[in-house]
């Protein structure tokens, strides 16, 4: 397809969601990093100015996906999946650590964080596989391989540790349910994670004695004809207690101190309620000062560079993980319904895309997409104002960084390049 046909068929409301939330975020990036010392809008010494190099990379990025024929995003999503897996292998021997985590390699000029790449080449890949004429995802083989395109890097990321973006290839299990994936593996992740915060809150006790009563609730409803498999409910219960059992052993000897710290913060674990404000304000010191920034802000805000929490660098990591505190308290309740509408149309105009699809991989990349974006979306927004624990994940095309604008903006150009040829075969 030539660059003009590209031109005209791409999806421009799409790009225009794009264009306003990468200009937000650079507007509330300068703002979160200003100082007196500043001297321009250019001043590439400063972070406000690296993010602007990352802007324009990010639009070099964005003519090359464009360039490319669309057909090669299917052909070689493999080999890019391959790469990308190398690569994070690699930070094992040659990875740079940052705040804890092995996560980057060091370009000198630039810190490339392999794990953004990871996500293009896992959806792309994932989409590949799903995709295939021979895949069937109601069967458990199929199941199984979709799976482990999904896990793989889950299990290189986690060691670095990173679980922050670990937890978002998970997302990707929503394009398997999109595709037919049966319901009950949902029903059971859903039940996982219940138990597991219910053990932390209660004990393995009292989550025994609530599924007693739910599987006896079941069983009374069977008698007026609700067909319920006494079998798989006694199995389900019996590996709900199991994992109910192991779940203190996990929090107190795999999870790191820091993160059953901000659990511990996030379920209220502590009942005293002055060493739960003391908690608050020393492990969870990131949120509880996100909390009372965006708090300060009101309706209308208090005006661009007038953050008084924001100058004093009250809010650590002000600019990247914490970069929507920035808009609540300089920008108040108006700035942020802005943002968040920006973002839920951004997803609504996505869902809408991928699905006016003629090819069923371009259709299963742009769910794996939207499934990307919408987790980064929602966690984050839930960590700053409070609602979920402190996990360490970016707002899409707002946060600083280069590895994270570039991979996001890769991401889904490749799905607006994918779209604007969706009238077009390729082989």
């Amino acid at each position: 397809m030539s660059g003009r046909k590209v031109l005209k068929r791409i999806d421009w409301l799409t790009v225009l969601f794009y264009l306003l939330l990468v200009g937000i975020g650079w507007v509330n990036i300068y703002s979160s990093t200003f100082s007196e010392n500043s001297s321009s809008f250019f001043d590439f010494s400063q972070l406000y100015g690296k993010q602007l190099l990352f802007i324009g990379l990010s639009l070099i990025s964005i003519v090359i996906v464009l360039t490319l024929e669309a057909g090669f995003y299917e052909r070689f999503s493999s080999i890019l999946y391959i790469i990308s897996m190398v690569l994070l292998l690699g930070l094992f021997v040659f990875g740079k650590t940052i705040a804890g985590a092995t996560s980057w390699y060091d370009l000198g000029f630039f810190n490339f964080q392999p794990s953004e790449l990871a996500k293009v080449a896992t959806a792309l890949a994932l989409a590949k596989y799903l995709s295939d004429i021979q895949t069937d995802i109601k069967k458990g083989k199929d199941q199984l391989y979709a799976f482990l395109i999904i896990l793989i890097p889950v299990f290189l990321i986690i060691p670095q540790p990173d679980p922050g973006s670990a937890l978002v290839f998970f997302s990707l299990v929503f394009v398997l349910f999109r595709e037919g994936l049966p319901l009950y593996y949902m029903g059971l992740a859903v039940l996982g994670v219940l138990v597991f915060i219910f053990t932390l809150m209660f004990g393995t006790i009292w989550v025994g004695i609530g599924l007693a009563l739910i599987i006896a609730l079941f069983l009374l409803l069977k008698k007026a004809s609700f067909k319920v498999p006494i079998a798989p409910l006694l199995g389900i219960f019996v590996i709900s207690i199991v994992f109910s059992l192991s779940v203190n052993f996990v929090f107190n000897n795999v999870f790191e101190q820091r993160h059953r710290d901000r659990f511990s913060l996030w379920l209220r674990l502590e009942k005293d309620p002055d060493k739960l404000e003391q908690i608050r304000k020393t492990i969870g010191y990131n949120t509880y000062q996100s909390e009372k920034a965006i708090e300060s802000g009101g309706f209308f805000g208090k005006g661009f560079l007038e953050g008084t929490r924001t100058k004093g660098d009250f809010v650590p990591e002000q600019h990247t993980d914490y970069i929507f505190t920035t808009v609540g308290e300089e920008w108040g309740f108006l700035g942020t319904s802005i943002v968040i509408v920006l973002f839920t149309m951004l997803l609504l105009r996505l869902v809408f895309l991928a699905e006016r699809q003629k090819s069923d991989f371009s259709r299963m990349y742009g769910y794996g997409v939207i499934s990307i974006l919408l987790i980064h979306y929602f966690i984050n927004i839930g960590m700053v104002i409070g609602v979920l624990p402190t996990i360490g994940i970016p707002l899409p095309f707002f946060s600083y960084g280069g590895s994270g604008l570039l991979g996001f903006t890769v991401l889904l150009f490749i799905f607006l390049k994918l779209d604007a040829n969706r009238l077009n075969e390729w082989s």
